[in-house]
């Protein structure tokens, strides 16, 4: 049976998914697939992944909607005249692993009846949640874990990205016994080289 899919999601907006997925893409070097992109299409999710990932295995599937305007996908979908239509958003054909990133995190809206969360749920895919530690992230991370439960989503693992905080870190994975797969340090130059050394510290 061929492995699900790899959906990395965050507990929230800005936390690093693309820099995670990079590193997840080049360390067991799967394809890629970015769904929905709303703005920066000039600088996509895809277009940063490609120019981080070095080996020649992985192939970048072509988002579903590349929407225009930096906003929740059912706000830039409409400013740019159309409704996402989650039945069109199929998986790409591949033989190989695929990861999957989000859009923001998992209650983002797609339109007015379906979430990012759901379509996790209609890929039959495993989630990696990508963390980082600031004041309030406790709340964002158990909040998001129950989610998932919720809807019966499997879990693979927790990524802490970013600056370390053992006590809020040792208290997540406490709670909730999910694995963690590892922990990405913070860095001041992100490239090819750190991708491959950051997917060192990654157990996958």
């Amino acid at each position: 049976m061929q492995n699900k899919p790899l959906f990395v999601t965050g507990i929230g907006t800005g936390i690093g998914k693309t820099l995670i997925s990079a590193i997840l893409v080049e360390k067991i070097q799967a394809d890629y697939w970015k769904p929905v992109q709303a703005g920066d299409l000039d600088d996509s999710d895809t277009i940063k992944v490609r120019q981080l990932v070095s080996n020649s295995t992985s192939v970048f599937h072509p988002e579903t909607y590349r929407l225009t305007q930096p906003y929740s996908p059912h706000k830039s979908a409409a400013l740019d005249g159309i409704t996402i239509d989650e039945q069109t958003i199929v998986l790409p054909q591949t033989n190989n692993r695929l990861i999957i990133e989000g859009a923001g995190g998992l209650m983002v809206p797609l339109n007015d009846h379906f979430l990012m969360i759901d379509l996790i749920k209609q890929f039959n895919a495993e989630v990696i949640l990508v963390s980082q530690n600031y004041l309030g992230s406790i709340n964002h991370t158990l909040l998001s874990i129950e989610a998932l439960k919720q809807r019966d989503i499997p879990i693979k693992g927790i990524i802490f990205n970013g600056e370390e905080n053992t006590s809020t870190e040792d208290y997540v994975l406490a709670y909730t016994q999910i694995p963690l797969l590892g922990n990405v340090p913070v860095s001041h130059e992100i490239n090819q080289r750190f991708v491959i050394e950051a997917g060192k510290l990654i157990n996958l």
